[in-house]
């Protein structure tokens, strides 16, 4: 088994390997010694694991109970933490209770949101089932819920107590969710390593997703023990980013996903920095090469200047103007701060 450490304002564990999902309950035990858990999953996630983690918390004497709330970004908003708030209250949880996060992305952020907050703050634990909850947001502490003005707009800072990485449970996704997930992982090779880039363009990613696996979370890690409250390196970790949530808004969060929204948002904005000189040339071909392989898209028809918009209502908009991450080689970032009247010009490069 792997493991990984996260030397945060909470230092943690990060454990991964094939098969170790009904082990969570004995790692959660050497973790977390009292308390009882809420597992907080969605429907989907529930269907294939829920049953396991919860005989899992059993054996481990650990007292637990479930809340299942439907699948999707739709779910990822007030109404949902509001109702897992009232579970947790009819159900005498306290302070010394923990919640357990079972599923990917929208179930991490919106079940580490309510554990941030609940009684002004307990513990929790992610147990990630998606490429891109694995290899991305289970890690640092971001936790958040979308409101109508845009995505992520609310939330904390709170790290997780452990994290319980079963790479088994990707064998479950459908071959378009795997590809959604894989745009993040092709995003920390891009901003941090070269190595990781290569072995995704020239290496079979199944068989070895527990390394690479293990090189994503380790980059995530070491960036969040660098920058923990997003004021400078973390940054780089939007690469992508800043396109991506204005076409998710600009579908209102339906038909596009978030993995391929990135996808867009990485190959569009390398191949304005490569023209604008900002960028070594060929990078953006690898770039999409890479993309491609993976099944993700390089380009879509929203109208560039509904785009730029949306975009200006993103957190990474300052008063001053907007942090645009730009990559001038593989694995290496930075960056750059732009006028928002330099933000328009350089999207109509």
């Amino acid at each position: 088994m792997e493991k990984v450490t996260v030397n945060a304002s909470t230092s943690y564990e990060i454990f991964i390997d094939k098969g170790i999902l009904d082990s969570a309950g004995d790692l959660i035990s050497q973790v977390i010694k009292k308390g009882k858990a809420l597992v907080v999953t969605d429907d989907n996630a529930d269907r294939f694991y829920g049953g396991r983690v919860m005989k899992s918390l059993s054996d481990a004497g650990i007292e637990a109970m479930k809340f299942v709330f439907p699948h999707g970004e739709a779910s990822k908003n007030h109404s949902t933490l509001l109702n897992i708030y009232e579970f947790m209250a009819v159900n005498g949880y306290t302070r010394s209770d923990f919640i357990v996060a079972l599923g990917g992305g929208v179930v991490g952020d919106t079940a580490g949101y309510a554990a941030a907050t609940y009684m002004r703050g307990i513990d929790f634990v992610q147990i990630p089932t998606t490429v891109v909850s694995q290899a991305d947001s289970s890690v640092g502490g971001k936790t958040a819920v979308n409101i109508n003005g845009g995505k992520n707009l609310v939330g904390l800072f709170h790290q997780p107590r452990l994290v319980i990485c079963d790479t088994d449970t990707l064998d479950t996704l459908t071959p378009e969710f795997f590809s959604d997930g894989m745009a993040e992982v092709v995003k920390h090779g891009m901003i941090k390593s070269a190595e990781l880039f290569d072995i995704l363009s020239n290496k079979d990613i199944k068989e070895n997703i527990v390394d690479i696996m293990k090189r994503n979370v380790t980059i995530k890690g070491q960036v969040v023990e660098n920058d923990e409250r997003e004021k400078g390196e973390r940054m780089l970790l939007n690469f992508g980013h800043t396109l991506a949530h204005a076409l998710e808004k600009y579908y209102n969060f339906t038909g596009l996903t978030h993995g391929c929204a990135v996808a867009i948002g990485m190959s569009t904005f390398t191949h304005i920095a490569e023209r604008r000189g900002m960028c070594k040339a060929g990078v953006a071909d690898k770039l999409d090469a890479l993309l491609e392989k993976c099944g993700l898209p390089l380009t879509d028809n929203a109208p560039l200047h509904e785009l730029y918009t949306l975009s200006l209502r993103d957190k990474k908009h300052l008063a001053n103007g907007m942090n645009i991450v730009i990559c001038s080689d593989i694995g290496q970032s930075e960056v750059v701060k732009m006028s928002v009247e330099e933000y328009a010009e350089f999207l109509k490069s």
